[in-house]
């Protein structure tokens, strides 16, 4: 998870770098396969908040130290625009590639009854959120310590996921480090028959033309944007399934319905997608 800290405080506060911690045993670990040295974890504090870094001023996640439920970065917010339009069933799982800070995963145990599937390349990553972050252990939550480019063309992995949301960023914050063609068909391959796809992008970065050109093609030109953040964050939204045609009385409706259950800015997403409509119409 990424963002630059500079939106949340006027000033990064002192940093401190954890030693490398061992994950626990409600983890798996990845096959052998892919070994570079992963980046150690380092945290910093700053207005009753928590957050994660890789030793440098881009923050990977956030908690509120009071309330670690809530989401605290805008666009992880929006990493859940998917709820406007899919209300899983029980059996789907919710896929997350990249943990951060544990703030989707928080959420989603808190707010949803399905299981929890992350893959996290990192596991000192996964040990920083258990010990630092209030990462909850339920049996529901299953974290593969894997790259997510190769986990997801596991054929054992397809199919199962009503959602994913994708958010995998390196120190560097050179754009997503797993953005091709073949990795976001693989995406849609994980997902269920009906399913949507969330990804983090950043707006303004050479890799954006690159990821909306990628995601439309493989997603058969199905994807929303929605509007880009102060940080830079853009999410985009990309559709599996039916051809998916909802009224806007309707889009605002289930808005007003996701925005009561889930304290979600759901209203406002809705709104920045009425101009995509035809004729009363959003198709997507």
């Amino acid at each position: 998870m990424l963002s630059r800290f500079n939106t949340l405080s006027d000033k990064l506060p002192e940093m401190t770098q954890l030693p490398p911690q061992k994950s626990r045993n409600s983890v798996r670990s990845a096959s052998k396969a892919i070994v570079p040295e992963h980046e150690p974890p380092t945290i910093s504090e700053s207005g009753g908040i928590r957050y994660l870094h890789f030793g440098t001023e881009w923050v990977q996640g956030a908690m509120w130290i009071k309330e670690p439920a809530e989401l605290v970065l805008e666009y992880t917010a929006q990493m859940m625009a998917w709820l406007l339009f899919l209300e899983p069933l029980r059996n789907q799982a919710i896929g997350m590639f990249g943990l951060g800070a544990g703030s989707l995963a928080r959420f989603c145990l808190k707010h949803l009854r399905q299981n929890i599937q992350v893959v996290e390349w990192n596991p000192q990553v996964t040990a920083v959120c258990q010990l630092y972050f209030k990462l909850p252990q339920p049996k529901r939550l299953l974290i593969d310590h894997a790259d997510a480019g190769v986990w997801v063309t596991d054929p054992a992995h397809h199919g199962l996921h009503a959602v994913l949301m994708v958010d995998i960023y390196d120190a560097d914050a050179r754009g997503p480090v797993r953005d091709s063609l073949d990795f976001y068909l693989n995406c849609k391959h994980a997902l269920a028959d009906v399913g949507i796809l969330t990804v983090n992008l950043f707006g303004a970065h050479e890799s954006y033309a690159r990821n909306i050109r990628n995601l439309s093609q493989a997603f058969e030109g199905r994807i929303l944007t929605l509007p880009q953040i102060d940080a830079g964050n853009q999410v985009v939204l990309a559709f599996k399934g039916p051809v998916l045609a909802v009224s806007i009385e309707q889009l605002l409706l289930r808005a007003e319905e996701v925005e009561s259950i889930y304290h979600l800015p759901a209203r406002r997403w809705a709104r920045s997608m009425i101009g995509r409509a035809e004729h009363g119409i959003l198709t997507v």
